[in-house]
């Protein structure tokens, strides 16, 4: 009995590689906020999928961020850590497609947390 051994090309192993580079830039399997995997705009943190995204942003001193609430669901941008609000902002409750923002006039390092969901979303930004 004869056997048989597949041993393509270069030419082919080349397709089929550029074929799945095509496929997968048409992906949107990050966590950089859904929107074709560019993350959010520049100053500002989306609230998604239960997550600050990014988790740690850093600015200038001055500077407003905006947080944009991506889920169907509520949340708050809170500052401080769980059980422990510093009272420096607070959002309250951001609804579905709601928007908070806050603008940095002091230099530091600002933890923060939503309350509905402290275990999971929590951020930091850093102004300079």
């Amino acid at each position: 009995m004869k056997s048989f051994t597949f041993r393509p090309s270069s030419g082919i192993l080349f397709t089929a590689a550029a074929a799945l580079l095509l496929l997968g830039l048409g992906c949107d399997g990050d966590d950089n906020g859904g929107n074709g995997g560019t993350g959010p705009e520049p100053n500002q943190v989306n609230m998604q999928n239960n997550l600050f995204i990014p988790d740690t942003i850093t600015v200038a001193q001055g500077t407003e961020i905006t947080w944009n609430n991506n889920d169907s669901w509520e949340h708050t941008v809170t500052s401080g850590f769980p059980g422990g609000n510093t009272g420096y902002f607070d959002s309250g409750i951001v609804g579905a497609g709601g928007t908070f923002n806050f603008t940095f006039d002091s230099v530091g390092t600002f933890p923060y947390y939503c309350e509905i969901h402290p275990v999971v979303m929590r951020g930091t930004v850093i102004v300079e």
